[in-house]
């Protein structure tokens, strides 16, 4: 379901505008029905009124909490099951951040990603991300939102700003505490300028080399690492929101003293943080996690050569929880034979 959808069914039921936005309001931030100085039977027309009992039920359908993983940090792991029985995993992470998806599965086909092993199944629907902050903010405070789950947003462009404005409005989340996540695409560079309300940008890099950039993510646009830093930098400088990079750090791949020195000419003076996130280990996937000594260093010797550098950990690694994996032994207990491997953190 799109957020359009169900404004329209509310605006059949005879919801004026202000009526809409206080529903929107209270479901994006999950608060009951009858919540304000108001009582919602003094507010809303006859007709609406007997006909949210069914919008409710409607929107609580859209998405389920199947099942629950906490982590030692803090994190708590969600599968959530949609009215279809497909599932998409959304993380609580420390600091009240959530982390939801847009899509069930991937089409961009990174390699060192579970999610994209079978490609994308279908995109989410606007109030279907939206659900996912209404079933966060039922368990915990959500004061951020980044859509860094399944999928890639840039192949549901209109599904993510849709939410992402909503969010920014009813959902009460300051627009820079949305973080539109993508491993870029001319369209994201074009689209997100003109929506009233502007995310802030995280764009994966995870190599300062064309070449290796179209391996690692062999169906991403052919943007090559100096374009995207570029487009990243306009954006950045027009919002005044920082760009946050993304490398998942690969021994023997991407963690060595030239993609260092590639870091540098790359980032230099630029607008931006550069976030790296030790591999989270997958059986099925050939990669591995480079030590934690190899991580500290690469971190500190960017600090020294001036690169905003943050070492970072995937939420939730205990619960063998990287992104795809939850779904996946999901489908693996269900006896689905096209999941038929084994992960581990």
């Amino acid at each position: 379901m799109r957020i359009h959808d169900l404004t329209q069914r509310l605006r059949a039921a005879g919801a004026g505008p202000t009526h809409e936005r206080r529903i929107l309001r209270l479901w994006s931030q999950a608060l009951p029905m009858d919540a304000g100085k108001r009582r919602i039977g003094d507010f809303l027309p006859a007709n609406l009124l007997a006909a949210l009992p069914a919008i409710e039920a409607g929107l609580a359908a859209l998405a389920r909490i199947h099942s629950v993983h906490p982590g030692a940090d803090g994190s708590e792991r969600l599968l959530v099951a949609l009215a279809d029985g497909q599932t998409v995993e959304s993380v609580l992470l420390p600091r009240d951040g959530l982390c939801i998806s847009s899509q069930v599965g991937c089409a961009v086909g990174c390699r060192f990603c579970m999610t994209g092993r079978d490609g994308l199944m279908r995109q989410l629907g606007s109030a279907e991300m939206v659900a996912q902050v209404a079933l966060a903010r039922a368990r915990r405070p959500v004061k951020k939102v980044v859509f860094m789950g399944m999928g890639e947003p840039a192949h549901n462009l209109d599904n993510v700003m849709d939410a992402i404005a909503l969010l920014g409005t009813a959902g009460n989340i300051g627009h820079k505490n949305l973080v539109f996540s993508t491993v870029g695409d001319p369209r994201v560079f074009e689209r997100l300028p003109q929506s009233p309300v502007k995310p802030a940008l995280a764009l994966s890099l995870h190599t300062s080399k064309p070449a290796l950039r179209e391996q690692l993510l062999p169906r991403a646009p052919r943007m090559a690492p100096e374009e995207l830093v570029e487009a990243g930098e306009r954006y950045a400088r027009a919002t005044g929101y920082p760009i946050q990079y993304q490398w998942t750090l690969l021994e023997g791949v991407n963690d060595g003293d030239d993609e260092i020195e590639g870091i540098v000419r790359l980032l230099s003076g630029k607008y931006g943080v550069l976030n790296m996130i030790p591999f989270n280990a997958v059986d099925g996937i050939d990669f591995r996690r480079p030590t934690s000594e190899r991580t500290a260093e690469i971190a500190r010797t960017l600090h020294r050569r001036g690169i905003l550098t943050k070492l970072r950990q995937s939420a939730g690694q205990d619960v063998e929880g990287g992104c795809g994996q939850l779904r996946v032994r999901a489908r693996e207990a269900a006896g689905d034979p096209r999941f038929r491997v084994s992960v581990r953190s």
